[in-house]
């Protein structure tokens, strides 16, 4: 039987311009809150929005918006320092 993999809760905090929930400015994953340094790039999916972000930990990130569903994924975590513990 496969193994379920628990999902770290995350929650995205938007700047509201002229549709809801325009860009991320800050999320928390789990107890972490992470603020929004810089928006690497964005892109459009037919359901889907991403964000490549930096975050003011230095890491990369790629949210993903469902906009059907109105929820937030992170599909992808890069760490800015491999040398830092």
């Amino acid at each position: 039987m496969p193994q379920e993999q628990a999902e770290t809760p995350l929650r995205v905090e938007c700047h509201a311009g002229y549709r809801a929930d325009e860009t991320p400015v800050r999320f928390h994953l789990g107890a972490r809150r992470i603020g929004v340094a810089e928006v690497l790039d964005r892109w459009l999916a037919p359901d889907h929005r991403y964000f490549k972000v930096r975050g003011n930990d230095g890491d990369t990130y790629i949210l993903r918006h469902d906009t059907v569903a109105d929820s937030w994924a992170l599909t992808l975590f890069a760490r800015g320092d491999v040398t830092r513990p």
